[in-house]
């Protein structure tokens, strides 16, 4: 018996929010549940394919994936959802579908920011806003401004955002501070690298999946995916759902993290 499939958006689906929903309060469905878990979001393009529909359909299904998932994984209780958007790579796809995608947050943003904000979720979005259109940066602050205060789901996205840039960003302000006498070379650490990083004030991710088959990180992360868990599914990103999230955790919940040690280790956040 097949799934019923979700309802294809068209040019004409409207853009107006629903009304707004609380919410169901955090069920504690699963025992070991990671605190960060992170998503490289791909097959968008592949799922519009498979049903012979222009690309853009396909980035358009994804954001209502994007909608449930973060629904999905604020009510199952974690703490932290990073979401790999848009990358550095990604400019080098075609003019209009790079502006698709770029419309896209701006619908995102524009159509679920209240509801967010009223399930007390936090906004960040990290990578370079070098490029990004002014309306766009300008939406980014306004999210990121209105949800500082939440402690809810700590929601990250990450848009036109690398990992190799990130560090490459991390490893010129501390060559600037080691130029200006205020660091010894000596005294340069991992630490004192991941505090310059996009996600200083973040834990690293307990878990990472990548949806549609592909086994890479593609830049996502890389720092700070050094013991992360890595589960990686066949289902293509808008066909992914609460079940198919919900076997993911159970094989994070299978595995030993032990983080170099000889025995089963929890490092302290």
């Amino acid at each position: 018996m097949h799934r019923a499939e979700a309802p294809v958006p068209t040019d004409e689906s409207p853009a107006e929010p629903r009304a707004l929903e609380e919410w169901a309060a955090p069920e504690p469905r699963q025992a070991n549940l990671p605190g960060h878990v992170a998503i490289i979001m791909d097959g968008n393009g592949r799922w519009a394919a498979k049903r012979h529909l222009p690309r853009k359909l396909g980035h358009r299904q994804g954001v209502e994936t994007v909608r449930r998932i973060v629904r999905a994984v604020g009510e199952r209780g974690i703490r932290f959802l990073t979401l790999y958007g848009f990358s550095t790579e990604n400019w080098r796809r075609p003019p209009d579908e790079v502006e698709d995608l770029m419309g896209l947050l701006r619908l995102y943003i524009r159509r679920d920011l209240a509801e967010l904000h009223k399930n007390n979720v936090r906004i960040r979005i990290i990578g370079s806003r070098d490029g990004l259109a002014e309306d766009i940066v300008r939406m980014i602050e306004e999210a990121e401004s209105l949800t500082s205060e939440n402690d809810g789901l700590q929601l990250t996205i990450a848009f036109n955002y690398g990992g190799q840039s990130e560090i490459t960003r991390a490893a010129q302000r501390i060559a600037e501070a080691v130029a200006r006498g205020d660091v010894k070379p000596c005294d340069v650490s991992p630490d004192m690298i991941a505090s310059n990083l996009d996600t200083h004030d973040l834990p690293d991710p307990d878990l990472i999946i990548r949806t549609s088959g592909d086994q890479r990180l593609s830049n996502f992360l890389i720092w700070q995916a050094a013991y992360a868990e890595l589960v990686f599914v066949e289902t293509l990103w808008p066909d992914f759902d609460d079940a198919v999230l919900g076997k993911a955790l159970d094989e994070y919940a299978s595995r030993e993290r032990r983080f170099g040690a000889r025995e089963p280790w929890t490092p302290q956040r």
